[in-house]
């Protein structure tokens, strides 16, 4: 048989080795795609959690920042420590512009305050700084917030308690006002002087007071004050003089009742003095034996043969007290001289007299109108 080109031989094969021979080995599916698309969604699952952690930080960063500015900018209590950080720096002007301040003559009725209370301290010249402003306590009722705060003015530590009600909106910020004016009313008297100082500034009460020029020197003028503020009144003239008095205005609203009673001046004291020693001098230029409108003279039964001659040979000590709104002269003793030549009425006999008289002497020092003193000298028993 002929054998073609692509005739197959047969190749004789060992049993034993066919027994040995590998298995058949089918290729199996490539694994890493499926573990990168596991790697993939675990990835995006991570990716999703830490963009939400992401913005549950974010919206608490957003929540707190909200409630800081809040607390800090539109909260009733930075509503009122504003206005408290307007009075530490004197701006009294825009301490009064702040919503619910400045308050009408009918509030001031409603509150039983005096409805002719000037506005004389309600300027940078008569406040006082405050400082270490801290706010204590901010509680809600019925719709109006009571605002506490702590300050110090001067040396006095004090705390003060605001109403706050809500006014509308600025843009989406909520907007305050005081529920209740701040403003309170200083009722003060002043003995023995027109004049007075309030933190310095000058004040005089005819041009506070309802009457003007005719105000009664006894009569208290009412004065609204910032709350809180620290008030220190004195009188300094050149007649009269007193210490500084502190009054320390915690409370809105609040009538605080001040009398200052005033001290004559050492200048004072020293003219009236003065005039007192010149008016009794005077007296003593008259030649008779009672000399008219003066406090001393002498009485005698006979005849006196030239006139009198008369001297002060002791002056008087003149003390002044407080007498309302003027001074009195407190009773002091004198001594004047008399010398005179007497005849005896039933013996012809001329006797000289000459002998010293004791009296004592009052008076009055009224405080006129244009500022002069009127010194009125009188005998006292």
């Amino acid at each position: 048989m002929e054998r073609g080109a692509d005739e197959v031989r047969a190749v004789p094969v060992d049993a034993g080795a066919a027994a040995t021979a590998p298995p058949l080995t089918l290729p199996q599916p490539d694994a890493a795609p499926a573990r990168r698309s596991a790697r993939r969604r675990r990835g995006v699952a991570g990716d999703l959690i830490a963009l939400g952690l992401v913005g549950v930080l974010l919206v608490g960063a957003l929540a707190a920042t909200g409630a800081v500015l809040y607390r800090d900018l539109y909260s009733p209590t930075a509503f009122v420590t504003r206005y408290l950080d307007l009075l530490s720096q004197g701006r009294a002007v825009d301490a009064l512009a702040v919503p619910g301040v400045s308050v009408a003559t009918l509030e001031l009725k409603q509150a039983g305050l005096p409805t002719t209370a000037t506005e004389a301290l309600l300027r940078r010249d008569a406040l006082a700084p405050l400082t270490d402003i801290t706010a204590i306590s901010e509680e809600e009722s019925d719709g109006v917030t009571a605002v506490t705060v702590a300050y110090s003015a001067g040396p006095h530590r004090g705390t003060s308690t605001f109403q706050v009600e809500p006014a509308g909106w600025i843009g989406i910020a909520p907007a305050w006002r005081f529920a209740q004016s701040p403003l309170a009313v200083i009722d003060l008297t002043v003995r023995g002087a027109m004049k007075f100082q309030v933190n310095g500034f000058e004040i005089d009460k005819r041009q506070v007071s309802p009457d003007r020029a005719d105000a009664d020197p006894l009569a208290a003028v009412a004065l609204l004050a910032f709350s809180p503020g620290l008030y220190s009144i004195s009188v300094d003239t050149a007649i009269s003089e007193s210490a500084g008095v502190a009054v320390l205005s915690d409370k809105p609203q609040a009538q605080v009742p001040v009398t200052i009673q005033t001290e004559p001046t050492k200048e004072f004291a020293t003219v009236v003095q003065e005039k007192v020693e010149s008016f009794l001098t005077a007296c003593a230029t008259q030649q008779v034996l009672q000399p008219t409108g003066c406090p001393f003279g002498m009485q005698v039964a006979n005849r006196i043969v030239e006139l009198p001659t008369w001297s002060i040979v002791d002056q008087p000590t003149v003390n002044l007290a407080p007498a309302g709104a003027d001074w009195a002269i407190r009773r002091t003793q004198a001594i004047a001289r008399i010398e005179v030549d007497i005849q005896n009425i039933g013996t012809g006999v001329i006797e000289r007299v000459d002998e010293e008289v004791p009296f004592f002497i009052d008076g009055t020092v009224t405080i006129l109108a244009d500022g002069t003193a009127s010194i009125q000298v009188a005998p006292a028993d």
